[in-house]
């Protein structure tokens, strides 16, 4: 078959270009078209042939359009739920054939959840051969390796309530880091529960097949006044855990709801850590604290879990700070790939 000619509009720092890479269907993608000037700079360094435009794609006349001479459109727009139903609309009135899906990382078996609406469309009379009309699917169509994503709710989320009283609780499961009796702070039961199911699930990957272990880790250790105010809300997950939250672009600047942080001292107990901790002084609860050696996942690390392929990379002049940004929320490489074949084959 002829090289698809491809359009990826939101391009921010090219998820879309790699998935396509990545799906191995002979493609091409003739411009990319993004707002985002740091977006566009990272998007640049990694496809430095690709015609890049910055503008919006509302200041993109129909000839412009036309002269790009695209088959396929990928885009990433931002997040506008109440303009789904107009566009699907939209789609069936120009003659495609759609299916909707929710999917997460998990899914393909890997450690991170991001539950994330996906639609493909095709411009065809007969429906996809997997087509559930007027439903969204919650796994990839006729692969049989895959499960339907589990709850992946972001607990951080969930924790609002002002001045409540620890809900010190213990659990006898068998944990990521195969011991007993791990302390889950302030959440439930259910929420407990629903780690402990993540952790054992044999399908999904560990998060040390996407650590970094040639970096300095000494810049994103927690500081202590961090620890101190969020302890009871942190995310805290192993090497060895097989789950971690979705990270936004507020990670490394902000704490409650931005994702999971990596205990390092893998060889103390996280219950002992946490055990009576209210009732110490804030110096003796920083000191206890610290113990646990918690970091932030470095950029590197959270591109892995998007999927990202090792040689993506930023350019120097791109802070940590921008890179969490860049990358927080965004698409899972993987998940895009396996849609495109499933689209394309």
């Amino acid at each position: 078959m002829e090289p698809l000619r491809v359009l990826e509009l939101y391009s921010g720092v090219g998820g879309m270009h790699h998935a396509m890479r990545e799906s191995c269907i002979p493609a091409q993608v003739v411009a990319a078209i993004d707002v985002n000037t740091v977006a566009n700079e990272v998007y640049k360094y990694n496809f430095p042939h690709t015609q890049l435009l910055a503008k919006t794609i509302e200041g993109i006349t129909l000839e412009e359009f036309d002269r790009l001479s695209f088959d396929m459109i990928l885009m990433s727009p931002p997040c506008q739920p109440f303009t789904r139903d107009l566009f699907i609309q939209t789609i069936e009135n120009c003659g495609f054939q759609y299916q909707e899906f929710l999917l997460s990382p998990t899914s393909l078996g890997i450690p991170n959840s991001r539950l994330r609406y996906f639609l493909i469309a095709k411009l065809q009379s007969e429906p996809l051969p997997f087509q559930a009309p007027g439903q969204v699917l919650m796994q990839f169509p006729k692969i049989e390796s895959v499960h339907p994503q589990k709850d992946t709710m972001d607990v951080e989320n969930k924790i609002q309530e002002k001045n409540i009283e620890p809900n010190i609780s213990f659990d006898s499961s068998t944990q990521c880091s195969g011991k007993d009796a791990i302390l889950f702070k302030l959440e439930t039961a259910e929420e407990i529960h629903r780690k402990n199911q993540q952790d054992s699930d044999l399908s999904v990957k560990m998060l040390k097949d996407f650590l970094e272990d040639d970096t300095d880790m000494n810049q994103y250790l927690l500081p202590p006044k961090s620890l101190l105010r969020y302890a009871l809300l942190l995310d805290i997950v192993q090497p060895t855990c097989r789950r971690s939250v979705c990270f936004t672009k507020g990670y490394g600047s902000y704490i409650e709801g931005t994702g999971s942080v990596l205990q390092t001292a893998e060889d103390v107990q996280i219950e002992n850590i946490y055990k009576s901790l209210t009732k110490l002084s804030q110096e003796e609860q920083i000191t206890k604290l610290l113990m646990l050696k918690l970091r932030y996942f470095t950029p590197k690390e959270i591109a892995n879990l998007l999927g990202f392929p090792p040689e993506f990379g930023f350019p120097e002049n791109i802070t940590v700070k921008q890179r969490y940004r860049l990358l927080g929320n965004s698409l899972n490489v993987h998940v895009v790939a396996k849609l495109i074949k499933i689209l394309c084959e």
